[in-house]
């Protein structure tokens, strides 16, 4: 028996590294080279990632060479190197090794080949099965311990480099695939199938381990090894992302603390994973955190004591919603609210605005919407006047705020001290970037997108911040987010609506909506979200503001025979009188449907606004 299959016979749980290639951009090494020819270019820089994960208690660590099969490196122009890039991997990591003060050992990574296999492409079965084992040769050369087979899709690839790796050895293999949000496998493969065809094949050929890694988060990976559980007395692996990756200035970001993705591993340990560790956008600072948690929760052993730990980091109970904020109460209990959207102004005198507040407040307006920088636009901070508007006015304001602007401890520090101030009703909004407005060479912050702000506001509103300290008393925020039922590609805007749900969002408005039937299809398909949707109404004010809405603003659609009455109406006052009288009838068809409003003051004209909610008199 060899030294690697033993270790891993023990009764114990083992620690795999995290991710490579978030750690090489880290390092300054941009996406447009090839992170597997860095084996020969930079083989220090590689070294040291290793030993960073060594250093963190990482038990097997993961060769770099997830694109190193022939077709990948031959999109580079690198297939020349296939050996030299694998062999070198192999020996780097070994060398990293020695500098352990445990046991540590050397996986060979191998990834899917890139191409359709047959029955779903028209690479055969044998063309793979050879190609995954010029790879495995390479690495058997370089002196790896074991296999890790990784980030799979296709149960039939899988079954070929299964199959070559077993062509030329019998050491351990991890067979580990890759899942959606739905448990599913890009084929639509369920984790339970998966499971049950994995434990037969490997019955077969030879292999040890079963598992997951990559597309999803700690939650996901959680659940689904629940799932396989019931199907194998095999062991498992799992290896999540830190989250589910967000777009943020073009940049793919994962936002899950190395706290948060310790405590799912905790869960996984529970469940029956004795393999655990990282995927994309994991650093040694998670790996550190797993390796703790592994340490408190042995084996066998669900204590007391490690479910109280579980229990106590996850916060306290938040406030109940009704409780929050008299906005937050109507929400809670199922009535109907009623907002104006105010822009804030350009300079520091809040009086002319004021003026418009308090006509609001006095025809029994729940809320006031205070926008930050639309559009770019320089204006008064939407937290100063937020806060104006309920000190001098007495009415609630739901303060717009967004990512654009602030750095995490920024953002952090605004709302523990709006918090203080006594500010509750938050919309959570990425912003818009900054060459929309009049300073294009402004720097957009966008640590995190509005998703990842709900999730630290929720986190708030249990009593921890971001890396779950405790905060002491926890904040009683109403999270509201944005929507567009008119998004251009509007599946990826409902999958971005669900993570916010799933993140905390309690409320949502909508981008300002013209097309009822466009509205009434969306709301059927997020039915099962379960929060109170709250669409944007705004009064077209001329059929030039309306084409203007309809062609240049993203994501807003003026139906045809809108625009033809625009068009049709005289300009002025009759123009702005048909735009009201469209919201009014817009206002009374959604109104069934929906759990309040937002009414937009066209260029600051409050009456034309307070105009539309008459017809709910």
């Amino acid at each position: 028996m060899d030294n690697f299959r033993a270790f891993i016979q023990e009764d114990r749980v083992r620690v795999f590294d995290g991710a490579m290639g978030t750690m090489i951009y880290s390092k300054g090494v941009y996406i447009n080279r090839c992170y597997d020819e860095l084996n020969l270019s930079t083989p220090d820089l590689i070294l040291d990632i290793h030993r960073e994960y060594i250093k963190a208690g990482t038990e097997i660590i993961e060769t770099n060479t997830y694109g190193a099969s022939r077709l990948k490196l031959a999109a580079q122009g690198l297939d020349d190197k296939l050996r030299d890039i694998n062999i070198l991997a192999a020996q780097i990591a070994r060398e990293a090794t020695k500098t352990a003060q445990h046991d540590a050992f050397v996986a060979g990574a191998i990834s899917p080949l890139g191409v359709r296999i047959e029955p779903y492409g028209p690479t055969s079965v044998d063309e793979a099965k050879e190609l995954f084992k010029e790879q495995v040769a390479a690495l058997l050369e370089g002196g790896v311990d074991c296999f890790v087979l990784e980030t799979f899709h296709d149960l039939a690839e899988m079954h070929q480099a299964i199959r070559a790796v077993r062509e030329l050895t019998d050491k351990v293999i991890f067979a580990q695939m890759t899942i959606n949000e739905q448990y599913e496998t890009a084929y639509g493969t369920s984790a339970e199938t998966i499971t049950e065809r994995l434990d037969k094949w490997l019955d077969a050929d030879g292999a040890d381990v079963i598992g997951l890694n990559c597309a999803v988060g700690p939650q996901i990976i959680l659940e689904a090894i629940e799932k396989m559980r019931e199907h194998t007395g095999r062991r498992l692996s799992a290896q999540p992302n830190a989250g589910l990756p967000r777009e943020v200035g073009g940049r793919k970001m994962y936002l899950a603390s190395p706290d948060y993705v310790a405590r799912y591993a905790k869960r996984m340990i529970s469940a029956g994973a004795k393999f655990i560790g990282g995927c994309c956008g994991t650093t040694p600072d998670h790996i550190k955190l797993i390796v703790d948690a592994v340490r408190a929760v042995s084996p066998g052993r669900r204590s007391i004591s490690a479910i109280t730990v579980e229990e106590q980091s996850a916060g306290v109970e938040p406030i109940p919603l009704a409780e929050r904020s008299r906005f937050g109460n109507k929400l809670a209990n199922g009535q109907f609210v009623t907002s104006v959207e105010i822009v804030p102004p350009k300079g520091c005198d809040p009086t002319a605005m004021l003026k418009g507040v308090r006509s609001l407040k006095e025809a029994g307006v729940d809320a006031v919407n205070v926008p930050d920088g639309p559009r770019a636009q320089s204006r008064m901070g939407a937290l100063a006047v937020s806060l104006i508007i309920e000190q001098q006015v007495g009415i609630e304001a739901v303060t717009h705020y967004c990512c654009r602007d602030r750095n995490l401890l920024g953002m952090l520090s605004d709302l523990l001290g709006a918090a203080g101030l006594g500010l509750r009703n938050f919309l959570i909004i990425t912003g818009d970037p900054p060459k929309m407005g009049p300073y294009p060479n402004a720097t957009a912050v966008f640590d995190i997108d509005s998703i990842g702000l709900t999730n630290m506001v929720n986190r708030l509103n249990h009593g921890l911040d971001p890396g779950g300290n405790p905060i002491g008393k926890p904040t009683s925020f109403v999270i509201g987010v944005g929507v567009n039922p008119g998004a251009i590609d509007l599946d990826h805007e409902i999958r971005r609506f669900e993570w916010k749900v799933e993140a905390g969002a309690e409320y949502a408005i909508t981008q300002p909506v013209f097309d009822v039937k466009q509205l009434k299809d969306f709301l059927k398909r997020i039915e099962h979200c379960r929060i109170p949707i709250v669409p944007g109404i705004w009064p077209l004010t001329s059929f030039r503001n309306a084409e203007f809405l309809n062609n240049e603003v993203p994501g807003v659609s003026v139906p045809p025979e809108i625009l033809e009455r625009m068009r049709k109406a005289e300009d002025g006052a009759a123009a702005l009188k048909e735009g009201v009288k469209i919201a009014q009838e817009m206002l009374l068809e959604v109104r069934e449907y929906v759990q309040g409003v937002q009414v937009s003051a066209p260029f600051g004209k409050i009456p034309h606004a307070l105009e539309v909610f008459e017809v709910l008199r």
